[in-house]
């Protein structure tokens, strides 16, 4: 009789049945024999992904929180079985250290979102760094196919002091800066991974104990090419101040330079200016770029405009219709400039009288106060000049003694 190991590497060669038709067999419920029968079959030259298919199949057998089912063969029987919780965290913690050690060299031969499954599984039972290490290197490899759900790791660590692992994912989005495959995969795989950032920035900025430094270090994790709009990441500052009351000003204008005022989309860009949470010099900054834009636009379209009337080589006339429509788009433009304009004007009024104020009440707030004495001596005494001493250029004689006298006065 053939062992299992050689029938099933023959089988899978010749007609690649599934794999749930020969893993319901007793003896591969053990973890040696199924490291014995995988080493077997990776010598018979089974294709990357027929391997990642089966290690997924019988990892899911053992763990149901990684397939998504809530019960399986195996969990009933662990569940009834008399061991210890000790020892069934032991036995769990060899498992997955066992299944991170046979996983398929390949990175993207294992599908994302069971990696994830298997790192937070890896992260509750506390595997061993080296262990830890290369999971959260194969899940950085390929975190541009992440969905939200499952990058929302609990923090099982009692050190962490939030409900997400904050630190794992910072981790994982450094990876995948620093990875050799991000040039490959382009700008649309590190757009993808800002969006994913931004996202759970704004799930994790409920939690009250996620601290502005935790929260702009994993922001500015995202290189700024990475976003073409920082919406989502003004929607997560956003999210933050409003579950942080009790946040200081320097610490919003912190938040708010995380962002790019000029990368806001036009409704993201009139909800700021309308916010009351934000810092008055961050709504300036955002009312400046919205005047930058618009400027811009209505420059371009004029000149636009004019070029094409005067053009001899336009390839047809318009008509009075369209030329119509572009003066008034142009005019519309040149009114918002000037609302903006009139609001920017506004907002600076503001924090002059704000300054003003401020340095009145400094003042007035002295150990000593001059006014009553210098309006004592403020009126000066009369000088008479001559027509012959402004001719000959002398200086009046009473002048110079009403001036001696003043000073003496001071004095």
């Amino acid at each position: 009789m053939k062992p299992l190991s050689t029938t099933v590497a023959g089988d899978l060669n010749e007609s690649h049945p599934a794999p749930e038709s020969w893993f319901d067999d007793a003896c591969l419920l053990d973890i040696d024999n199924f490291v014995k029968t995988l080493s077997n079959i990776k010598a018979k030259g089974v294709h990357s992904d027929l391997l990642a298919s089966l290690i997924s199949h019988y990892a899911s057998k053992w763990l149901p929180e990684l397939s998504g089912r809530e019960t399986s063969t195996v969990a009933s029987i662990n569940k009834n079985s008399p061991e210890s919780s000790v020892a069934a965290w032991m036995k769990k913690r060899f498992f997955i250290e066992t299944l991170i050690g046979i996983l398929p060299p390949e990175k993207d031969s294992m599908q994302c979102g069971f990696l994830l499954r298997l790192l937070r599984a890896a992260s509750m039972v506390e595997v061993s760094p080296a262990c830890m290490a290369e999971l959260e290197a194969r899940v950085a490899a390929q975190l541009d196919r992440a969905a939200l759900k499952e990058v929302m790791i609990p923090a099982f660590r009692h050190t962490c002091g939030t409900v997400l692992d904050v630190g794992l994912v910072l981790r994982l989005v450094r990876k995948f800066g620093s990875s050799e495959d991000v040039g490959k995969s382009g700008a649309a795989a590190a757009a993808r991974v800002a969006k994913l950032v931004d996202s759970f920035l704004a799930e994790a900025a409920v939690d009250g104990e996620l601290t502005v430094e935790e929260f702009g270090e994993l922001a500015r994790a995202v290189p700024s090419h990475a976003r073409s709009l920082d919406d989502g990441l003004y929607r997560a500052i956003d999210t933050y101040i409003k579950a942080h009351p009790g946040t200081s000003k320097q610490e919003r204008k912190a938040l708010c330079k995380l962002m790019d005022s000029r990368k806001l989309s036009s409704e993201a860009s009139i909800h700021a200016t309308q916010n009351e949470r934000l810092p008055l010099r961050s709504i300036i900054h955002i009312l400046f770029s919205d005047h930058s834009k618009i400027a811009r636009l209505a420059t371009a379209d004029w000149s636009g405009s004019f070029n094409l009337l005067r053009s001899p080589n336009s390839s047809r006339c318009h008509s009075k219709r369209e030329l119509l429509a572009q003066h008034q788009e142009v005019r519309r433009l040149r009114d918002d400039v000037s609302r903006l304009q009139l609001q920017c004007q506004s907002l600076q009024a503001q924090i002059d009288r704000i300054s003003d104020k401020n340095k009145k009440s400094t003042t007035k707030k002295g150990l000593f106060s001059w006014s009553p004495f210098l309006s004592r001596n403020s009126k000066e005494p009369e000088i008479k000049y001559y027509d012959n001493d402004v001719k000959a250029g002398r200086t009046p004689v009473n002048a110079t003694k009403a001036t001696r006298n003043w000073r003496n006065s001071l004095s």
